[in-house]
């Protein structure tokens, strides 16, 4: 780090989600943002109005010549989904800790090259993956890995979002940039919990996708068997009316997880269903915090690469469950 002793942070990406970012770090007084890169002035100039940065820090269209030149401790990177392998591995390289937005990346093949990269550089790689940071789903897993409701036996998750409109002319519904459709963008977040929450991996995945009248994937219906045995059904729906909406029930040998709009209810033998409240919940957190605390030796890596690879597995399986009408078995 810098004399100030603060982490240097470059972004990569100053779109919307990147100012959501950038604030949190802007805020933190161990950190100081120290250059931007983006092919889109207005961006970065909304970037620079959302975090009051000054004019000073200088602004880049090339990721590679930004690390090369103010060379940071540290990167976000928030871009369309394919241009995160390159850029993670280009940071890497340059000697940079990494928090990339979610998915990782887009292949299997990426995310394996990407583990390497990092345990070659020793440098840290954590993803955008905030729901490891929310006390509802933070008790869901210890739930589930102390064993206090026994084994989890069967899970039921739905995901739906107003997804196909409002990305009508947006580079999501590009598969040259987004790598995928709805299953690979929102839906990553309920794949990533899931396997979170569970500790699994994908062995057997049967899949069927609707494209719609585009060229990725709208809504998907996907059935899991996982290395635990654990049986899961998934629904993603990516054109719906109205807001966002999740839920997902985990079916435990003595007892049951109801999760809805991140408010959980927990339900056993001789019990009528009760919502868990705030009092009995962990304590929780926030991406950004927890990637300068990971630099800083403060804390461990919640969300690494292992888990980016787990979410990908399970997506590309069910791209080709989907394409070839097989039941595709995950190695």
């Amino acid at each position: 780090m810098a004399e100030t002793n603060k982490i240097r942070v470059g972004f990569i990406g100053c779109g919307g989600n990147a100012r959501g970012h950038g604030r949190q770090i802007a805020a933190q007084p161990d950190a100081e943002i120290v250059a931007l890169v983006d092919v889109n002035e207005k961006a970065i100039e909304a970037f620079r109005d959302a975090t009051a940065l000054s004019k000073d820090v200088p602004t880049f269209t090339d990721h590679r010549e930004m690390l090369k030149v103010v060379k940071p401790d540290a990167v976000e990177i928030s871009t369309p989904h394919t241009l995160h392998f390159e850029q993670i591995m280009d940071s890497l390289d340059a000697g940079c800790h990494v928090l990339t937005e979610k998915p990782m990346v887009c292949t299997v093949e990426h995310a394996e090259k990407v583990i390497a990269k990092a345990e070659e550089t020793g440098k840290h790689l954590m993803i955008g993956y905030q729901r490891h940071f929310q006390p509802a789903y933070m008790y869901c897993r210890e739930v589930v890995q102390d064993g206090e409701l026994g084994k989890a036996l069967f899970i039921s998750a739905w995901q739906c979002q107003n997804w196909y409109r409002g990305q009508q002319g947006r580079w999501r519904l590009d598969p040259a940039l987004s790598g995928g459709g709805q299953l690979n963008d929102s839906g990553s977040h309920l794949l990533d919990i899931l396997l979170w929450i569970l500790e699994a991996s994908p062995r057997e995945v049967s899949a069927l996708m609707d494209y719609l009248d585009t060229q990725v994937d709208i809504l998907t219906a996907m059935s899991i068997r996982f290395d635990t045995n654990a049986l899961c059904n998934i629904s993603v729906v990516g054109h719906a009316a109205g807001q966002m909406r999740e839920s997902f029930t985990i079916w435990l040998e003595k007892g049951t997880l109801f999760v809805y709009d991140g408010k959980i209810y927990r339900e056993e033998q001789g019990v009528e269903r009760f919502e868990v409240s705030n009092e009995q919940l962990p304590q929780g957190g926030n991406k950004d915090r927890a990637f300068l605390d990971l630099i800083l030796g403060k804390a461990e890596n919640r969300v690494d690469a292992l888990n980016g690879l787990r979410v990908i597995q399970l997506t590309e399986a069910a791209w080709e469950s989907a394409e070839t009408g097989r039941l595709v078995k995950v190695e």
